[in-house]
């Protein structure tokens, strides 16, 4: 068991620095957050059911079951949404640094979800987080509706990280996925068709909602199949094995791998200050500092029962 969760905990990590392209294909891309989620959930959703049904995986489900996959994919739609709006009106930077706020955000509404009681190092480490955010950036000029942005996603993030954090101790991670998706994509497209058919501030599905170029199909394609449908599937089944603190924690490198690869396809744009590196490091030992912290707990916990039962 412990081979599995530190084989889960690496496969952890590398689905966190795919996410942290993900962010780089949100600079890439032309159009605007809405539609790009749009086609996100879309095309990702349409590639998980070709694995579902390779794989003849059922997707049979109880009512109940369904409206909780898609309450949870109304969440990770307008995360996404929140996530890409955030980079449109700022930038790569200021997007994934401020999405560390998300380690506080489940500290707090994790002891109520799961119906524990708050564990004092694990908001303390949120906290540090936050600092490590405050430390990087020094922001400069008006970045505040991002930033506000970015926050609304982190705090939707953590929301989801702990729905998806009871589901996937159950349930298979591809099914799930498929539906959180699907429900997500099936909210957007009722948006839209509301902006369509009357007349609503949402430019809704036009002609020119379709017209993409070529590289933004291709960068699309990626975003959907690499950085969605693997990704998400991966995320979900990581977290059968994964408490959902340690996995949004372990989400705060998101910002370090981003970062580093926007500075180096982005260049001056995107330069970070020695601050960032101040962050970056007191984000990592935070990362580090909760594996110690709760593998000491479980060593400790393990040891009482283990006298008790002598």
């Amino acid at each position: 068991m412990p081979n599995v969760k530190l084989q889960n905990y690496f496969h952890l990590h590398f689905i966190v620095f795919v996410w942290g392209f993900t962010a780089i294909l949100g600079e890439l891309i032309s159009i605007e957050a809405l539609p790009l989620v749009w086609y996100r959930m879309l095309l990702a959703s349409g590639f998980i059911y070709v694995y579902i049904a390779f794989r003849k995986i059922s997707l049979v489900i109880s009512r109940k079951l369904f409206f909780t996959l898609f309450f949870a994919g109304i969440i990770i739609a307008l995360h996404w949404i929140t996530f890409f709006a955030a980079i449109k009106v700022s930038n790569v930077s200021i997007t994934l640094a401020t999405l560390s706020t998300g380690a506080f955000f489940t500290a707090i509404l994790e002891p109520i979800f799961y119906k524990r009681k708050l564990i004092w190092y694990e908001v303390f480490f949120g906290l540090l987080v936050i600092t490590g955010l405050y430390i990087i950036f020094n922001v400069e000029g008006d970045y505040s509706l991002g930033i506000m942005y970015a926050l609304c996603s982190a705090f939707l993030s953590a929301v989801f990280s702990l729905i998806n954090g009871k589901v996937a101790q159950q349930h298979n991670p591809s099914m799930v996925s498929f539906y959180e998706l699907l429900s997500g994509v099936g909210i957007i497209t009722v948006y839209l068709l509301g902006g369509t058919f009357f007349g609503s501030r949402v430019d809704g599905f036009t002609v020119s909602f379709f017209q993409l170029s070529t590289s933004d199909w291709i960068y699309i394609m990626i975003l959907a199949s690499v950085c969605t449908a693997y990704a998400f599937i991966g995320s979900v089944q990581v977290m059968k094995y994964l408490s959902p603190y340690t996995v949004m924690l372990t989400i705060n490198l998101e910002p370090v791998y981003g970062i580093v690869l926007a500075f180096m396809i982005f260049g001056e744009s995107e330069k970070m200050s020695p601050q960032f590196y101040y962050g970056a490091l007191l984000i990592i030992g935070t990362v580090i500092l909760n594996g110690i912290f709760k593998n000491a707990k479980k060593r400790k916990t393990k040891s009482t029962l283990h006298n008790i039962t002598k």
